[in-house]
């Protein structure tokens, strides 16, 4: 990560951020707050994430990780959903960072506008610091590796309990396509966000990605009703992993950013992790000639599986279940932006990229060409591993 205050755009270029980033000023008497992390001495370095401020910031008993939100996005409860999973998580041997805490066992702090979380800098390289959220893997290799964590962290989670997170900006829940009647939970889903409901072009979206995708719909919801609920890291990209080593076989050493997390499924997350990570989106905001131009990485797909199957096999619901899941996955983090850029920022104009460009614009490719060879991939491979099954016995 950089010393430059500069955040990733929209559309792949780097911008002015959003919010203001920390400054050694700022942080060192939040620190003082908390048990173990020193004096601050120095901001090491700047994430470009845009939806947040936050820092490595280096002290005088090491180097700890900063990070600011508005209390429109993250209040000290939201916080505190994160906080319990990730130490679930970490209980029970996941590489994720530890959360500090003050004295009296606090780790979110409200100052005027803002909640302040302070975490540990786990061991690893950030290889992927500076990649875009829409960007791939670099190899094989890492996808796999991907894969492998994954699957660890959902064995992990079971027997985590609590409820689904309350409606807030920037949580990546599963609740309108998880619903036998798509369009009534729609309806809810943006009456509890008025930013939304309120503004005419985001319902038209929302219809239009209602009928978009209504088949995928149908082939879920043959196999969603026996699957079990599990809370889920919603955003595995691969810039929110951390790296032994960085060459091609590098494996991953830690798990970082919560900030998604919500309870959805198993098969929603390794969903998610497809869909940010295996199609070079930036391709369709970049003006590629037609949807076979969107690049799309199969061996990568390939290697991701098989490392997630290498430590925790797919029940056949939930392989039978990954195609369309994949294809629907995206709709409520592309509304959740969308909420947010307008009813925290109020940016009519990225909100409308957000419905329009991710939410509709995603949709329509899975119905198209590109979409189709991906999620046939997807098929073949829970076939593939099937009738393998199948010559065991």
């Amino acid at each position: 990560m950089s010393t430059t205050a500069k955040a990733h755009g929209l559309d792949g270029t780097l911008v002015e951020p959003d919010w203001p980033a920390l400054t050694v000023a700022e942080v060192r008497p939040l620190l003082r707050r908390f048990v173990d992390c020193g004096e601050a001495k120095e901001i090491e370095s700047v994430s470009p994430r845009p939806f947040s401020a936050a820092s490595v910031v280096a002290t005088t008993t090491g180097r700890v990780f900063v990070k600011r939100h508005h209390r429109a996005v993250r209040d000290r409860e939201g916080l505190h959903e994160e906080h319990r999973f990730m130490a679930h998580l970490l209980a029970r041997g996941v590489s994720v960072p530890r959360v500090h805490a003050t004295a009296d066992g606090e780790t979110a702090i409200e100052s005027g506008e803002w909640t302040y979380e302070v975490h540990e800098v786990p061991e690893g390289m950030d290889i992927y610091g500076d990649a875009l959220s829409w960007t791939p893997f670099c190899t094989a290799g890492h996808a796999r590796s991907a894969g492998v964590s994954l699957a660890r962290l959902h064995r992990a989670a079971r027997g985590f309990s609590a409820p689904a997170r309350k409606a807030r900006p920037l949580v990546a829940s599963f609740s309108i396509f998880a619903s036998k009647d798509p369009a009534a939970a729609m309806k809810s889903y943006l009456a509890e966000r008025p930013a939304l409901a309120e503004e005419s072009v985001t319902r038209a979206d929302c219809d239009e990605a209602l009928r978009l995708l209504a088949p995928f719909h149908e082939e879920l919801m043959r196999h969603l009703p026996g699957m079990e609920p599990l809370w889920t890291h919603n955003d595995l990209h691969a810039s929110n992993l951390l790296w032994r080593g960085d060459g091609e076989d590098a494996e991953v050493s830690a798990i970082i950013d919560f900030g998604l997390a919500d309870r959805t499924y198993a098969v929603h997350d390794l969903a998610h992790v497809i869909e940010r990570n295996i199609v070079e989106w930036l391709d369709l905001e970049q003006g590629a000639a037609n949807e076979d131009a969107v690049r799309v990485h199969f061996d990568h797909l390939e290697a991701l599986l098989a490392g997630y199957e290498s430590v925790r096999r797919l029940t056949e619901q939930e392989a039978a279940a990954l195609a369309p899941m994949t294809a629907l996955c995206h709709a409520e983090f592309a509304l959740t932006e969308a909420d947010y850029f307008r009813g925290v920022l109020h940016s009519d104009e990225k909100a409308r990229l957000a419905s329009r460009d991710y939410l509709v614009g995603h949709a329509r490719w899975f119905c198209g060409a590109g979409g189709r060879k991906l999620l046939d991939a997807i098929e073949r491979s829970g076939q593939g591993r099937t009738r393998r099954e199948a010559v065991k016995e």
